[in-house]
């Protein structure tokens, strides 16, 4: 019996921030993964190893957890005013589905060092020796993002002395700001806070009644008290993703979020949106030991925020929702704002699980309605591996 070959496509293996995934340059991808559809997906999804029931993903590029089972679509920019257009997939580790209803804030510093050595970028607009902005534009949201890429010498600066908490080894910084971050995907209602309110009362059937703020910014995203769910605020992965009940009990919370913000209209819809709304709880400063064994001492932060991605802890902070959690805090009356000891700012610094982080935002409130005209933050990013993926031919 003979078998299909396999194929070979361009593709260059990157870490964003805390997270790392295969980036592809769209004109390089298959004829018929080119588009939007069933071909494209399965294409994806062999390439990263999913579905793996053995939830490994070793037949693939992913690494088994959400943070590194990610997949970038770049093309040169259609909008006016943008250099590139940016399409992110999150891949489903044990089911055959790729989630494009959000974005990947952590992938986006990845964005712009790629657009720039993938010639994506005019030349132009590259200094030989200083900074490039670099302006995307997030196709999942509709939303623009301006990436700082440091160059030296014509080519992308990758290493340098920036250190974040959940990378092992210092890199190059690239400062991140997010436009108008608020999301106005369809059925989000178009407002920051889908419900006019900055908390609402969210009830779960069979799990409670809890003190919730849903907002759009970043990444749609369900802030809840750590103390209400029976949580410190101070917990690490092993204390939720060994805990199948725990688990479950915030995918409730989750899909029951979803359809209060209006994000799904049926409850069973949540299972197809698995990358959208993110669960967070945050609680006042407390200190804490790190993941990777550091001392986090209450007054290194403001607030403390554990969030939950594709149905576990995430190790550090998803860079959207540090959006989220940044223009929450700015707005006064929040439950993210009120555990950071309420009032205005224009900046947080939250504990998570693997350290600390800072986000930047500027609120402003009109005709009672509350705008982030912008959201900013650090990260940085490096090539890991560049060359082709394989897969079989016949897979898509």
């Amino acid at each position: 019996m003979a078998f299909v070959a396999q194929i070979k496509i361009p593709a260059t293996y990157m870490r964003g921030g805390t997270s790392k995934g295969v980036f592809f340059n769209l004109q390089d991808l298959p004829e018929a993964a080119q588009l939007p559809g069933a071909a494209r997906d399965a294409l994806l999804l062999r390439v990263i190893g999913s579905p793996d029931p053995y939830d490994k993903q070793i037949d693939g590029m992913g690494g088994a957890t959400s943070s590194t089972s990610k997949m970038v679509i770049l093309s040169k920019s259609i909008k006016a005013d943008h250099d590139v257009d940016y399409l992110f997939g999150q891949v489903a580790i044990d089911k055959a589905f790729v989630d494009w209803s959000g974005n990947c804030g952590n992938l986006s510093a990845a964005v712009g060092s790629f657009a720039i050595s993938s010639g994506l970028v005019d030349a132009e607009r590259i200094p030989h020796n200083g900074v490039a902005v670099v302006r995307i534009w997030q196709a999942n949201i509709g939303k623009s993002i301006i990436a700082h890429v440091p160059i030296t010498e014509g080519a992308v600066q990758e290493t340098g002395d920036f250190e974040l908490d959940g990378v092992t080894f210092p890199a190059a910084e690239v400062q991140l700001e997010f436009l108008d971050p608020a999301a106005d995907e369809e059925g989000a209602g178009g407002s920051m806070f889908p419900t006019g309110n900055l908390v609402d009362d969210l009830e779960v059937p069979g799990v409670g009644t809890f003190k919730a703020t849903l907002i759009n910014a970043g990444i749609p995203t369900i802030f809840i008290n750590a103390a209400d769910l029976g949580y410190r605020g101070t917990e690490l992965q092993g204390e939720l993703n060994g805990d199948p009940k725990a688990l479950a009990m915030f995918e409730t919370i989750r899909a029951h979020g979803a359809l209060r913000m209006g994000l799904i209209e049926h409850l069973d819809q949540a299972a197809q949106r698995q990358h959208t709304p993110k669960v967070a709880f945050v609680a006042a400063p407390a200190d804490y030991q790190a993941s990777s064994g550091k001392a986090v001492k209450a007054e290194d932060v403001d607030l403390l925020v554990r969030a939950l991605s594709m149905g576990k802890l995430h190790h550090a902070m998803m860079g959207t929702a540090a959006v989220a959690i940044g223009t929450a805090a700015a707005i006064p009356g929040t439950l993210v704002n009120l555990a950071a000891g309420g009032g205005e700012r224009s900046a947080v610094r939250f504990g998570h699980p693997s350290g600390t982080l800072r986000v930047g935002a500027e609120a402003i409130q009109a005709n009672g309605e509350w705008r982030v005209v912008k959201a900013i933050m650090s990260r940085s990013a490096r090539v890991l591996m560049e060359g082709w993926v394989r897969v079989p031919g016949d897979s898509f």
